[in-house]
């Protein structure tokens, strides 16, 4: 097994590109032990970057984050984020400090905003800013923002500060590599891609169980080896068990041919034009 390649964020510091996601998790107390397991199976491989939300269970997610690295957060890359409605310059702060009560810690290491809202971006750029300066946060950036949004981001001030957008992105969703993922290459920013399993509709996708066979691994190796070849790609897929987690552990080895990305690209066309930012 050879380690997990990084990704050097805008402003210094580097995370793994293959993290664990969160949503859907801290909607049980049934299934919480089992998530904290999952989670604490992923930091032991190597998955140490761990994304969530306020959102996400209403802050049982984040709950379940805190449980999870509880007396190992300094070896854990936290992202979590605000929702838009919260997104005021007052507004970000008290959910920033409700986010770290939740998580039982100091200091989230990325702070997003969700998406767009009614709120100014310059508010919230101001918030993240002051947060910043304050050691609440480690840096900031968005989620769900298209081109347009990202170069009205950048002219705002302290919107250079940047340092990721999150974004739908799997072999079937590439509509972003016509515009936004060069965009943000250029730039050195991050791109997090979430549901990088298609919310699952990828797991037993035939083209990519032929792509798996010929390498002995599994359809979900390949859409999350996919989006590893990418140079500023982080992908954070969630799952409840420890298993799957060390499943998703292994595409980080996984080296697709050229032969395997021309296949890939047969059975799902990269787009030749652009595209509405999807969302889920």
């Amino acid at each position: 097994m050879v380690g997990i390649r990084d990704i050097t964020l805008p402003g210094g510091g580097s995370v793994p590109a293959l993290g664990q996601g969160t949503w859907h998790m801290g909607e049980s107390r049934a299934a919480a032990q089992g998530e904290i397991r999952a989670l604490q199976a992923g930091i032991d491989l190597g998955m140490t970057l761990i994304d969530t939300a306020e959102m996400y269970a209403d802050g049982g997610a984040e709950e379940v984050v805190g449980r999870a690295v509880e007396g190992r957060r300094d070896s854990v890359f936290i992202v979590s984020k605000v929702l838009p409605s919260n997104a005021s310059r007052k507004g970000t702060v008290a959910a920033c400090e409700a986010s770290l009560n939740r998580l039982g810690t100091d200091r989230i290491d990325l702070y997003l905003l969700h998406w767009r809202g009614r709120h100014p971006l310059s508010e919230t750029v101001a918030a993240f800013e002051a947060l910043r300066a304050a050691g609440k946060i480690g840096a900031w950036g968005v989620s769900n923002f298209d081109v347009d949004d990202m170069e009205e981001l950048l002219s705002v001030a302290g919107g250079d500060h940047v340092a990721a957008n999150q974004v739908l992105y799997n072999p079937a969703r590439r509509g972003i590599e016509f515009d936004l993922l060069p965009w943000s290459d250029a730039r050195g920013l991050a791109t997090m891609a979430y549901s990088p399993l298609d919310e699952g509709r990828l797991v037993r996708h035939p083209a990519l169980a032929r792509i798996a066979a010929s390498h002995g691994a599994s359809a979900p190796q390949v859409a999350l080896a996919f989006l590893l070849s990418r140079r500023h790609v982080i992908v954070i897929p969630k799952s409840g068990s420890p298993e799957r987690v060390a499943e998703n552990r292994k595409a980080a080895d996984l080296i697709l041919t050229s032969d395997d990305m021309a296949a890939l690209d047969a059975a799902f066309p990269p787009p030749r034009r652009k595209q509405p930012l999807e969302m889920i």
